[in-house]
């Protein structure tokens, strides 16, 4: 890996050049000179051998002319020719007479082919008179050989011909040896080139080897250091620059390093939320008040989209992050079990001149509690009204009657006085219940939790009741199992609970009827206190609201037995404040069942 890492360096870049430069020059020199020298060479041949057979042709053409006696003098005459002047390692030379008839041979292997036709295609053109000068062969071994066919004339007339077959590898061996000397020559400028190029290369790459290093460090954050200046050309005066460059930068970034922490301090102090977004709504900042907002820590905010972060539709949001200042009501629901809050979004977009709208700021403010005050003051407007308006008619209808002359009447008098009376005491009742709900809204109710005796608290519950359960002739079941003893309550907020749930029994109870009331410890350590009853039930469309406020199943005949609707409202914020929970079953014309859970410490259970 360090071999590649240094291909990639300018060192070798430079290095290669330079040798790439050599080698292409050595080349092209080497191309041309070893193609010239070949040409000669092979010119030098071939005019060699075309002079011998030239030669050949003129001394025989006498002898192949019939001049001698016989043919044995004539081979004989033949022989001693070609013996004398045709001494030449790696050829042959045949005489052919006019028939292309092998006559003389100068190979003795080859004697085998005198008196014997030679077919030879360069033969029978020259015996019509054409020299062919360009021929080649090439034997079984791969010896290339040069072929020249000469004409015999004696008087204008073709009596014979001179063929000469002569071996071309000493010739292939001399380019050979040449192309060895001049690849040697290569190579060793290319190792002189290469020598040159790493000390001329090394000038050039140090000082940017230095100022790479230089600019590292300042990249890492080490703005003290100086890059070295090597002479006064193009790289030292880039060295210089640097320099310059690095203090320029020091400068700034302490300036805005300053400046980020101010905001740093502005942003983690604020009671509110702070998110910036880039022009994609893309979040880019928060501050720590936004992250505890909505549940999440900045390493989960990589290429998180305020879209999906504030839980916003898509439209809505381009409109409030692209359509200028604007504010936007949530409720949130924070990870991890958080409690649900309402929080109030401003967007503001981030201007810049030039460039138009990149990013925008959201801040959040938690408006839970004023949210929760003002539809609090609504409801109680609302429902107070509704309430009060009621009895406040009936007694001044009633008070007028008795003005306008039925005080004077004995039998109605009476019963009209009666009835102020009961509308007076729904409204105290009404407002007491109000005072207790404002307590509990306020978190001002306090509790003052003692050991109290389960079974005894029960009984006393029953003690309570038991009059008005005589009167309507209704049976009381207390049912408390062993595991049941003492627990640490505040006595006084669950005897209210536990009137409440016994009042409702009664008033929805038919004459006969029974209340249980059960106490037992669940699998997960809680105690469990139930109010049971065989009345009238409830529909299934209203168990989902019976614990709002004000909130009647028979409004009409709740009024009629001087119900609130607060009761259950009551009951449910008792139990909560002691960490406990509350729920209904309930089925029509069987009964209903309320049953209500609470901590309970070792001390409620009974030992063995």
């Amino acid at each position: 890996m360090k071999w590649l890492s240094f291909f990639r360096t300018i060192q070798a870049k430079v290095i290669i050049i330079y040798v790439l430069l050599i080698l292409i020059a050595m080349q092209l020199i080497g191309v041309y000179f070893v193609s010239a020298m070949k040409n000669s060479l092979t010119s030098n041949f071939t005019t060699d051998l075309q002079g011998r057979a030239e030669l050949m042709s003129v001394l025989a053409a006498k002898t192949l002319a019939g001049e001698v006696d016989s043919d044995e003098d004539r081979n004989e005459s033949l022989q001693v020719m070609v013996n004398n002047l045709f001494n030449m390692n790696g050829a042959e030379i045949q005489v052919l007479d006019a028939t292309g008839k092998v006559l003389i041979t100068s190979m003795l292997s080859h004697s085998d082919y005198v008196n014997k036709k030679n077919t030879q295609t360069v033969v029978s053109r020259a015996l019509q008179g054409i020299v062919d000068n360009e021929e080649y062969i090439i034997d079984d071994d791969g010896t290339r050989k040069k072929v020249v066919a000469k004409p015999v004339i004696h008087n204008d007339k073709i009596v014979g011909a001179i063929y000469i077959v002569a071996s071309m590898s000493e010739l292939y061996a001399t380019m050979e040896r040449i192309n060895s000397i001049f690849i040697s020559g290569i190579l060793l400028a290319l190792g002189l080139t290469a020598v040159l190029g790493v000390i001329l290369s090394h000038t050039i790459t140090h000082p940017i080897k230095e100022l790479t290093r230089h600019a590292r460090a300042v990249a890492e954050g080490r703005f003290t250091e100086k890059a070295p200046v090597f002479g006064s050309d193009e790289i030292g005066q880039l060295s210089q620059t640097f320099n310059y460059m690095t203090s320029r930068l020091r400068e700034a970034l302490s300036q805005n390093e300053e400046e980020k922490e101010k905001l740093a301090s502005i942003l983690t102090n604020m009671s509110d939320g702070v998110i910036a977004t880039d022009e994609a709504g893309r979040v880019i900042l928060m501050n720590r008040r936004a992250g505890q907002m909505l549940g999440v820590e900045g390493e989960e905010l990589a290429g998180r989209e305020i879209v999906s972060l504030l839980g916003l539709e898509e439209l809505e949001a381009e409109s409030l992050v692209r359509g200028g200042s604007d504010s936007k009501l949530l409720d949130i629901t924070p990870r991890e079990g958080g409690q649900p809050f309402m929080m109030r979004v401003t967007f503001t977009p981030i201007h810049r001149r030039e460039i138009g709208i990149t990013g925008t700021i959201a801040v959040l403010q938690d408006v839970t509690e004023q949210e929760k005050l003002e539809a609090s003051r609504r409801e109680f407007v609302a429902n107070v009204s509704h309430e009060l308006r009621t009895p406040l008619t009936t007694i001044k209808s009633y008070t007028e009657a008795l003005e306008d002359g039925a005080l004077e009447d004995k039998q109605l008098a009476p019963r009209f006085v009666g009835v102020i009376q009961n509308e007076t005491g729904r409204m105290i009742r009404l407002v007491t219940d109000l005072l207790h709900l404002s307590r509990f809204d306020s978190k001002e109710a306090a509790m003052r939790k003692q050991p109290v005796d389960i079974v005894e608290m029960l009984e006393d519950v029953e003690d309570r009741f038991s009059f008005q359960m005589q009167q309507k002739n209704v049976h009381t079941v207390i049912d408390a199992r062993p595991a049941v003893s003492v627990a640490m309550l505040d006595r006084d907020g669950i005897d209210q609970v536990l009137d409440n749930l016994i009042s409702n029994a009664l008033k929805y109870t038919p004459d006969g009827g029974t209340i249980t009331m059960e106490a037992d410890v669940t699998e997960d350590g809680m105690l469990s206190l139930s109010v049971a009853d065989t009345g009238i039930g409830i529909p299934k469309k209203d168990l989902d609201r019976i614990f709002e406020r004000f909130y009647r199943v028979d409004k009409a005949r709740t009024r009629y037995m001087g119900g609130t609707g607060l009761g259950l409202s009551i009951a449910r914020e008792i139990v909560r404040v002691h960490g406990g929970s509350i729920y209904l079953q309930s089925e029509l014309e069987k009964g209903t069942k309320v049953t209500f859970t609470l901590p309970l410490n070792e001390e409620g259970r009974e030992t063995t």
